[in-house]
């Protein structure tokens, strides 16, 4: 994984993906249902839309450690979405994430979510990055499983993963 810096634009460069933050444009023309051409066909999905939505609301998530659109570098199409839920709270950042159906299986939320995950924890005062995922999705939970969360605990319906600094002391 790479990292590049445009003015407090950061973008990480996978060995398939570029994760690179959502401009303004790209949030009104999703809530808008306005088509681009650099979009995978099946762009934006549900949880999109309701990201685009959000971001207004939510300026952190918009900064360095925040959402950020999913490209593959190979085609230089969106086909998803990724963010941390910022600012941490006690050293615990959520993140969250998804492919487009056309996308699915290819191994491209993994690699994604691990980017991201290790540059959250680069960061000062994470420590510890976490995800829930329901327990009827099994695909999402190997996602983050191949991207080196270990689970937590379950709860009702959900499971909770984590990654966590190596140095950290998780008493």
């Amino acid at each position: 994984m790479t990292s590049s810096t445009s003015p407090a634009r950061i973008e990480l460069t996978t060995d398939r993906l570029v994760l690179r933050a959502w401009t303004a444009a790209e949030a009104t023309a999703v809530q808008g249902g306005n088509r681009s051409v650099h979009w995978a066909d099946d762009f934006p999905a549900e949880g999109d839309r309701v990201i685009a939505g959000l971001l207004g609301a939510n300026p952190a998530w918009l900064s360095e450690h925040g959402h950020r659109l999913i490209v593959e570098r190979d085609s230089g199409l969106v086909v998803g979405s990724i963010g941390l839920f910022w600012p941490p709270s006690e050293g615990t950042v959520e993140i969250g994430y998804g492919i487009v159906p056309s996308r699915r299986g290819r191994g491209y939320a993994s690699e994604a979510a691990r980017a991201l995950a290790a540059f959250a924890l680069a960061a000062p005062g994470v420590h510890t990055v976490v995800a829930t995922v329901e327990l009827s999705n099994p695909a999402s939970a190997r996602v983050l499983e191949n991207a080196g969360f270990e689970l937590e605990a379950t709860e009702n319906d959900t499971a909770r993963y984590r990654i966590t600094r190596p140095d950290h002391d998780r008493r």
